[in-house]
């Protein structure tokens, strides 16, 4: 048996890895039911699919006559812009509220595409903006400041 796909075992892998890491984490929280969901359910369950995926995934990558393909280098640049902008999101999503927040996530995302257009960022950002209001703030209720400290009060 050769691995003829590396970059499917690898990303086989990296769901194994990152999969058993939300399992084994979650595992300290109250667990409950599916009825019952305690706060442990979730990220277990997520856990456990996302290993699950990577097993798949990563034997798909294993065959027994096939000629063997590369991994190409890994694109490092995009991977921390993306990073560095959800960390600016959760950073910023206290003071600058939900909307300005998800303005620098979703334009510091797309600096990371090398198909990159302002005309296709801004229609994303404004049918984000949009779906974050009605899902998060309208239909869960959830509580968190949509507008600015210094504009809301």
């Amino acid at each position: 048996m050769k691995i003829v796909r590396q970059k499917d075992f690898a990303s086989g892998l990296l769901y194994i890895i990152l999969g058993v890491a939300f399992a084994v984490a979650s595992y300290g929280y109250r667990m409950g039911t599916a009825s019952r969901m305690g706060p442990g359910y979730f990220p277990f369950w997520l856990g456990v699919l996302m290993a699950i995926i990577g097993i798949m995934v990563a034997f798909g990558a294993i065959r027994l006559h096939a000629e063997p393909q590369k991994m190409e280098h890994w694109a490092l640049r995009p991977l921390f812009i993306i990073l560095a902008s959800v960390l600016v999101f959760g950073l910023l999503l206290g003071t600058l509220g939900l909307v300005l927040s998800t303005v620098a996530l979703i334009i510091g995302s797309s600096l990371a595409s090398h198909e990159f257009t302002w005309r296709a960022t801004l229609i994303n950002t404004l049918v984000l903006i949009v779906f974050s209001l009605v899902v998060f703030v309208y239909a869960l209720n959830l509580q968190f400041p949509v507008w600015p400290t210094f504009i809301a009060g």
